[in-house]
């Protein structure tokens, strides 16, 4: 049985971040994730797409800022638990008793949900003739850009994943962009500069058409799209990538007994903490009025979150806020030189 003063459930940046803020004021905590690999959806869905909107960073890509936040935690060495799924959880006392996939145990009196939106699978397309070709040639996520370098490159969706990624792969690659209809969900300035690029013949853009089939022989040779007309067309292609979003399952979460709404958790805005004592939702997967599902949302919840995590570790104690630049304890704990 591992005791800890908070147990952290994902490791994207929202749950890597939480971790330093419950360190910085002294609070031991262990980290457990689904997934194989520290990062989260940054790393599982967009290690090489740049990210814009994290404060003073003008550009970073997925695994650019899940370094960047590792290496930030470096002088507390976390413990992290992958490829562990939290399977139970129950109210023991004053303590939450929680037990993974693998039969890890641990006790604490504050558990803190990361987790994104629960574990995720891309949509696919509907073509059985994929399934050969899928983590091949037909691919639902990049991990690495530099495959598709001088290749014909076919990306299927309207949304903000699709055009960013016609956008960045144009750069390197022949890019057709395949809609099914003439508008778009994603940011309007995205939108633009994709017409912008159709019009001087960078990108071939093709809407009100979706994939009927796909040909080859031991790999992806062609694809046949066809319109709401029944007209088709056949274009060579290297690969294809789908962009159509992803099928979200909470997974253990909704047994909880957490006050759920439409795969989300409601939470206070003073602590994020759930209808449960002790329990607290940060990121994507927490909802509350005006809640925006960006990652800087995620870092001050989580800040948050943290702080009101040491009135049950240390209800003994008083939390007296300190500024990281003025405080002698903190920078003791950042291995800092005080002045």
């Amino acid at each position: 049985m591992i005791k800890t003063d908070a147990l952290i459930i994902g490791a994207g940046p929202t749950g890597l971040f939480t971790a330093h803020q419950l360190k910085l004021i002294g609070l031991n905590c262990e980290i457990v994730d689904n997934l194989d690999k520290i990062g989260g959806q940054c790393i599982e869905l967009y290690p090489d797409k740049p990210i814009y909107d994290i404060p003073a960073i003008p550009e970073c890509t997925g695994e650019e800022l899940t370094n960047n936040l590792l290496e930030q935690l470096k002088p507390f060495n976390i413990k992290f638990h992958l490829g562990e799924r939290v399977d139970e959880l129950k109210k023991d006392n004053e303590k939450w008793k929680v037990k993974t996939s693998k039969g890890t145990e641990f006790e604490t009196p504050n558990v803190i949900i990361a987790g994104g939106v629960g574990s995720f699978e891309p949509r696919k397309f509907s073509p059985k003739e994929c399934e050969q070709f899928e983590n091949k040639t037909i691919l639902y996520s990049i991990k690495d850009k530099k495959i598709f370098d001088g290749k014909t490159v076919s990306i299927f969706g309207g949304g903000d994943s699709a055009l960013d990624w016609a956008l960045e792969l144009s750069k390197i690659s022949k890019v057709n962009l395949i809609h099914r209809r003439d508008e778009f969900r994603a940011a309007q300035a995205t939108v633009d500069k994709v017409k912008e690029l159709s019009n001087a013949g960078k990108i071939n853009l093709i809407t009100n058409y979706q994939l009927k089939t796909v040909i080859g022989n031991g790999k992806l040779e062609e694809i046949e799209i066809e319109n709401d007309n029944k007209e088709t067309k056949k274009i060579k292609t290297d690969f294809a990538l789908g962009f159509f979003g992803l099928i979200m399952q909470l997974g253990p979460i909704a047994n909880w007994g957490l006050n759920l709404n439409k795969k989300t958790v409601e939470v206070d805005t003073e602590k994020f903490e759930t209808n449960q004592k002790g329990i607290y939702a940060v990121g994507d997967i927490c909802n509350y009025p005006g809640k925006l599902r960006l990652i800087l949302s995620g870092f001050h919840e989580g800040a948050l979150a943290a702080r009101a995590c040491f009135k049950l570790a240390r209800p003994n104690e008083k939390y007296r806020f300190e500024f990281t630049t003025s405080s002698k304890t903190i920078k003791n704990r950042l291995g800092v030189k005080s002045d």
